[in-house]
């Protein structure tokens, strides 16, 4: 395996672990919150990427789209949601839907001022790779 492509899956690794287990555990928890427990039972209202993981969404198509692209995509398993459990189904799927991309919108500001910082401990030349993660997490 060529250095470069283990240095990306080194950059990439925990941002994407991140990006899928908030994402799916943020759906989770709005679904149990708007009154269904599905996700609730299986587990998936975890910060344990393992309960998340699908092995083509979360593993092969991330380390196909970094050798072959110049950026990372990737996914998880879905989260499982009842819609009759819902107490307003319409409006509550929508929030549930919604749940995911806010986390992500949430991680990306986080991912931001963990960039400034590495940035201003970047002038000496020692953070040069939290630098490479914070723009990781930000894509």
């Amino acid at each position: 395996m060529p250095a470069d492509f283990i240095q990306k899956i080194l950059v990439y690794i925990v941002p994407m672990l991140l990006a899928i287990t908030l994402h799916e555990a943020a759906h989770a928890y709005a679904a149990k919150r708007l009154g269904d427990a599905t996700a609730f039972m299986l587990g998936r209202v975890s910060l344990n990427p393992i309960r998340h993981i699908d092995p083509v969404w979360t593993i092969l198509v991330p380390i196909l789209t970094l050798l072959f692209t110049p950026f990372v995509f990737g996914g998880a398993k879905p989260v499982p949601v009842n819609y009759y459990n819902l107490g307003k189904p319409k409006r509550d799927m929508a929030l549930v839907a919604a749940a995911g991309p806010l986390a992500n919108f949430v991680m990306m500001i986080g991912w931001a001022i963990f960039l400034r910082i590495a940035t201003l401990l970047d002038e000496s030349g020692t953070a040069e790779y939290f630098v490479r993660v914070g723009q990781a997490g930000i894509l």
